[in-house]
């Protein structure tokens, strides 16, 4: 019977885990965004308190919140702004816990005809809604 030298496998691991690549360092896995903001007016009126969602073809989508001037900004995840570059379909939509029924047509939320395009950079994108 041959016999092989022992390595403590306490080595042998720590060899295995060192050598594979870090996740998280070099290439990061975040889309190319563009800076997205802009105002929602209803009637030629700021709309306040609702939620502007775009939704690229591919991708996570963002988000932002209207302020009582109808002003919005997107945001991409808890800490980074924007939107994923390319073409969006865009919903808007004031129904909330709150206030749960919606006040806008359907033609601006659940059968949205609202599309935009983000360019990589600073975007300003306004929605004039009107509900005739």
């Amino acid at each position: 019977m041959r016999q092989y030298p022992s390595r403590p496998w306490g080595t042998v691991l720590l060899t295995a885990v060192l050598s594979i690549p870090v996740a998280g360092c070099g290439k990061s896995d975040m889309p190319a965004l563009g800076q997205v903001s802009g105002t929602v007016t209803l009637d030629s009126q700021p709309l306040a308190a609702a939620t502007v969602y775009f939704q690229p073809e591919v991708g996570k989508q963002s988000q932002g919140r209207t302020d009582a001037e109808g002003r919005y900004e997107l945001n991409y995840l808890r800490e980074t702004m924007g939107a994923v570059v390319g073409p969006h379909t865009v919903s808007i939509v004031t129904a909330s816990e709150l206030a749960p029924e919606e006040r806008l047509p359907p033609r601006y939320n659940f059968q949205t005809t609202l599309t935009a395009e983000v360019t990589p950079g600073a975007n300003t994108i306004d929605f004039p809604l009107e509900m005739q």
